[in-house]
């Protein structure tokens, strides 16, 4: 009697159990950075905007654009390309959990925010503030730091929580998984 060939996907690369764990610890590593960064910046954005001082002001912009050019887009970008590995290097995959995917696009989205959004912020909050004028609104200053900061707190609670379940590809999958697996098992002589 001829066995049944059994349709297969091909296997999407897994990461190795040390690679994926040294991953993991640089995807939260950054990502703990990024939300502290974050922090940083609403602390000093919450000082320029309450100090009265235009030395302080100045000082704390001037410290809120250092952290935006040169620290911010790197630690964004690190934990955007090690999430993305991370998900299509384990079985978590990019699209087969809602949280995954929500957490992607969320990281994708607020490091585009980070670029051209808080950064030009506070550019231009450092051009006004250094030409002798006043801040710019406080809520200008305030904002990027805040929305990335709420952002953040999400994808960490998804992160642990781990909510929402499967996608429709992801339950597809586990569907055509377990049937391949079955029939595997009902071919093999026991």
């Amino acid at each position: 009697m001829k066995s049944k060939t059994i349709p297969s996907r091909k296997p999407s690369p897994k990461l190795s159990r040390p690679a994926r764990r040294a991953l993991l610890v640089v995807h939260v590593i950054a990502s703990a950075g990024w939300l502290g960064l974050t922090l940083g910046l609403l602390a000093l954005g919450v000082t320029a905007g309450a100090d009265g001082s235009a030395v302080t002001v100045e000082a704390s912009v001037r410290a809120m654009r250092l952290f935006a050019d040169w620290l911010l887009l790197p630690v964004a970008f690190l934990t955007l390309l090690s999430g993305l590995v991370l998900s299509l290097g384990t079985p978590w995959g990019l699209a087969r959990h809602r949280w995954v995917y929500t957490k992607f696009w969320l990281t994708l989205a607020t490091t585009t925010a980070t670029a051209f959004a808080l950064r030009p912020a506070t550019h231009s909050a450092v051009t006004a503030v250094a030409a002798g004028g006043p801040l710019p609104e406080t809520h200008e200053v305030l904002m990027g730091p805040i929305v990335s900061l709420s952002a953040y707190v999400f994808m960490t609670v998804i992160s642990v929580l781990k909510p929402w379940g499967p996608t429709k590809r992801g339950r597809r999958l586990r569907v055509s998984s377990r049937r391949a697996r079955k029939e595997v098992r009902a071919a093999s002589p026991t």
